[in-house]
């Protein structure tokens, strides 16, 4: 009874079954996995240093975030523009430039102290001087700031690199580099290979336009001219053996770009070096033209061959401005009787006065005839030569004088100063010396070029009808003009030449002078024509010109003898 009343005081009854039963496990806990067990909790120390690592993990992230994007990110948005690939040049060989007996002329080097192997090469030229102009110079590959190329090429600037740039210029490679955001190669590949230029072979023989310039050069310095020009050619094919123009530039120089106190020397240079006077330069030609307009004044039968006119030193005309005095043209000397042949020989202005604008019972040719035989020459055009910049001349005509000078009428002693080359007369040496072969080669003109062996230049040939024996005439006064005239410098015992000197008279008040020198050889057989100007010169230098192509025929008749045979 006892046991029973105890019981009625406990809230829930257990019975016997329950406690067999609690010992198995009913609910399916997955032991493995700790279901069903009682754990410990976990401390909140433990809770705290957990979190604040969390916390500090996460703020560093947001820093670097904010960092990458905000600070840094327009660089690094910038840089990975390439950071995966790069298209960049490999370049190609610009081609090299050989004389006729090739020597080089110009090349490609590369830096040795440039690590890397697809830098740009620098163009090289020639060291001997006579060649700047005739070769020019090139504008070089060029890199931005961040080392990419904005020019991938070279451009040629002047002379045969302007002129044949298409020809030397090659076409670069590409090559494909992968890179990261910090600018580091991960990988290289060649995607295409360069392919070099074409190697151009010139006419000129450099021996001979080195000397040509030193020559004419030192003729310069010594006698006190600004300049001078010189143009050595083949009569028969065209080919341009010498052509030189003095003063000129360093190609190198102009290429590098590095030097840049004589690159400014040369623009501030009131001698103009970057004219190239033999292609380029206008000049009064003086008395040069007396053979072209001799044979004209033949050819029409103002004058004969053998008939003498007298000069004494000068001949007057009334003033067309003032009738009571006289206008007097005067010539360097009293020369009595002269014809043709002596007439060029000594180069008698008033003879030339006579038969280009009549005088008294001798008739003359007139401007419109002194225009007609410059012209058929090509004395005062373009000559086709195939560099650039080349200039066309003038040849004064009565239309020339009234555009010029406002309307001006045309007179008597215009004529007579044109016969001589003289007023407003204007020609390049390159185009005298076309012209003089077509006086040598009786009538065949060709078109000078600077490359050899091109064809499409040798079959440009323009040919004239010739007298050939009113034209020996002429051949035979320019081989006077050299045995006992005014090219007596040039009576040399190695090779017969032909020749004419001409003084024109330049600047306010005729105080100075250009001296000329044409001519061909050998006499008997032409081969080659050629033209020296010395420019603006002292007047008592009249002969300059003369003495410089002796010296370099006589260079030749001891180097290379077999220009003379």
């Amino acid at each position: 009874m006892r046991f029973h009343s105890r019981n009625k005081r406990i809230k829930g009854y257990i019975t016997p079954d329950e406690i067999f039963l609690d010992s198995k496990n009913l609910p399916e806990f997955n032991t493995q996995q700790f279901e069903g067990r009682l754990e410990k909790a976990i401390p909140k120390k433990s809770i705290f240093f957990l979190g604040t690592f969390f916390l500090f993990c996460s703020l560093l992230f947001l820093y670097q975030l904010g960092n990458l994007q905000i600070i840094k990110g327009e660089a690094y948005f910038k840089k990975s523009e390439n950071n995966t690939l790069m298209k960049q040049p490999i370049f190609a060989d610009r081609g090299l430039i050989y004389d006729r007996n090739d020597v080089l002329l110009s090349w490609n080097t590369w830096d040795s102290a440039d690590l890397d192997k697809f830098s740009s090469p620098v163009r090289t030229y020639i060291s001997d001087s006579g060649f700047g102009l005739l070769l020019g110079y090139v504008s070089s590959p060029a890199k931005d700031s961040s080392g990419r190329y904005w020019q991938d090429s070279f451009i040629g600037k002047d002379g045969i690199e302007k002129s044949y740039n298409t020809n030397l210029t090659g076409k670069n490679g590409v090559r494909i580099t992968e890179t990261d955001v910090k600018g580091v190669i991960q990988s290289e590949n060649i995607v295409t290979p360069p392919v070099a230029g074409e190697n151009i072979k010139l006419s000129i023989d450099s021996r001979i336009q080195k000397k040509m310039y030193e020559s004419i050069s030192s003729m310069a310095n010594n006698a006190s001219f600004s300049g001078g020009a010189g143009v050595l050619m083949d009569i028969k094919t065209g080919e341009i053996i010498a052509i030189t123009s003095y003063p000129e530039y360093n190609s190198n120089v102009l290429s590098k770009g590095e030097d840049k106190k004589t690159i400014n020397n040369y623009f501030s240079d009131k001698r103009k070096v970057f004219l190239n006077r033999a292609v380029s330069g206008l000049y009064t030609p003086g008395s040069i033209v007396k053979p072209f307009l001799g044979y004209g004044a033949l050819s029409l039968d103002v004058i004969t061959p053998s008939k003498q006119i007298f000069s004494n030193g000068s001949i007057s005309i009334p003033n067309p401005y003032f009738p009571e005095k006289k206008s007097v043209f005067k010539d360097h000397g009293s020369f009595g009787y002269v014809d043709m042949r002596k007439a060029i020989a000594i180069s008698s202005d008033v003879y030339f006065y006579e038969i280009g604008g009549g005088f008294e019972s001798q008739k003359g040719l007139g401007i419109i005839n002194i225009d007609k035989y410059a012209k058929l020459f090509g004395l005062a055009e373009k000559t086709g030569i195939d560099v650039g910049n080349e200039k066309g001349g003038i040849v004064p005509t009565p239309e020339w004088k009234s555009k010029t000078f406002k309307g001006d009428a045309w007179r008597i002693g215009d004529t007579y100063n044109t016969a001589i080359g003289q007023y407003g007369f204007q020609v390049t040496p390159l185009s005298m010396t076309r012209a003089i072969a077509g006086i040598a080669s009786m009538g065949i003109i060709p078109t000078p070029h600077i490359r050899l062996a091109d064809e499409a230049f040798n079959s440009k040939v323009t040919t004239i009808p010739i007298d050939q024996d009113k034209m020996r005439v002429i051949h035979e006064g320019m081989r006077m003009a050299v045995t006992e005239g005014t090219a007596t410098a040039l009576n040399l015992s190695t090779v017969k030449v032909a020749a004419k000197s001409g003084t024109a008279q330049i600047g306010l008040g005729n105080t100075n002078t250009n001296s000329w020198i044409i001519g061909f050889f050998p006499y008997d057989n032409p081969k080659y024509s050629f033209a020296i100007l010395m420019e603006r010169g002292p007047k008592i230098a009249s002969g300059n010109a003369t003495r410089v192509m002796s010296e370099i025929i006589d260079y030749i008749s001891i180097y290379i003898p077999e220009y003379l045979k």
